[in-house]
C-alpha cells in the first residue's frame, strides 16, 4: 500500500478511494499516517459480525492522535432483489443494519448497495453497474453523490486532516 500510494504519479485527483479490510490493524494506521485522509467511508453489511468490526473502525479512526473524520456509513448486500420480481426485496442478512448504526454513532447513513446480479456482472466484464441506468445504478451512483456532499461539507468546514503521527 504504501508503493501504492507514494510511487504512483497520481496527478490532480479529485479523490483517491482505497478499499481496506474490515476490521481495525496495522493496514489501518499505515494509511493514516502516511497520507492526509480527508474522510473515511465505513461499509457495513447488515449482519451483527460485520457491524461489530465497523464498529471497532469507527472507534478507532475517531480515537484521540487518529482523529480521521467518518464521513458515513454504507450498507452493502442490504437486500436481493430477484431480475424477474423486480419489486421483490429479500432481506438475506438483516434489514437496516447500517442505518442502525449510523444512528447509534451519530454518523450519516450514506446508502444502500442492494445485491444485484448486474453488479457482479459489470465487475467481471469491465463495465461497472454504475454506468448503468437501472436501480443497481441509481442506488450507487447516490451513495457517490452522498460521499461527494460529506466531503464537500468536510472540506468547507475546517482544513485538511493531519497524517497520524507514528
Amino acid at each position: 500500500i504504501k508503493q501504492f500510494v507514494n510511487d504512483v504519479n497520481w496527478g490532480e485527483l479529485d479523490y483517491l478511494i482505497i478499499d481496506l479490510p474490515p476490521g481495525t490493524g496495522d493496514v489501518h494506521i499505515t494509511i493514516a499516517q502516511m497520507a492526509n485522509i480527508n474522510g473515511i467511508v465505513m461499509v457495513t453489511t447488515p449482519q451483527e459480525v460485520s457491524m461489530s468490526d465497523c464498529r471497532k473502525a469507527v472507534n478507532m479512526f475517531r480515537m484521540q492522535g487518529v482523529s480521521v473524520p467518518v464521513l458515513g456509513i454504507v450498507e452493502n448486500m442490504a437486500y436481493f432483489v430477484p431480475k424477474e420480481l423486480p419489486d421483490n426485496k429479500y432481506y438475506l442478512f438483516g434489514k437496516d443494519g447500517g442505518k442502525k448504526m449510523a444512528a447509534e454513532f451519530q454518523l450519516n447513513f450514506l446508502g444502500e448497495v442492494p445485491i444485484y446480479q448486474s453488479i457482479q456482472q459489470g465487475g467481471d466484464s469491465g463495465t461497472p453497474a454504475v454506468l448503468g441506468d437501472g436501480p443497481d445504478a441509481v442506488a450507487l451512483q447516490q451513495i457517490a453523490k452522498n460521499v461527494a456532499q460529506q466531503v464537500a461539507m468536510l472540506n468547507a468546514s475546517k482544513e485538511s486532516t493531519a497524517t497520524v503521527s507514528q
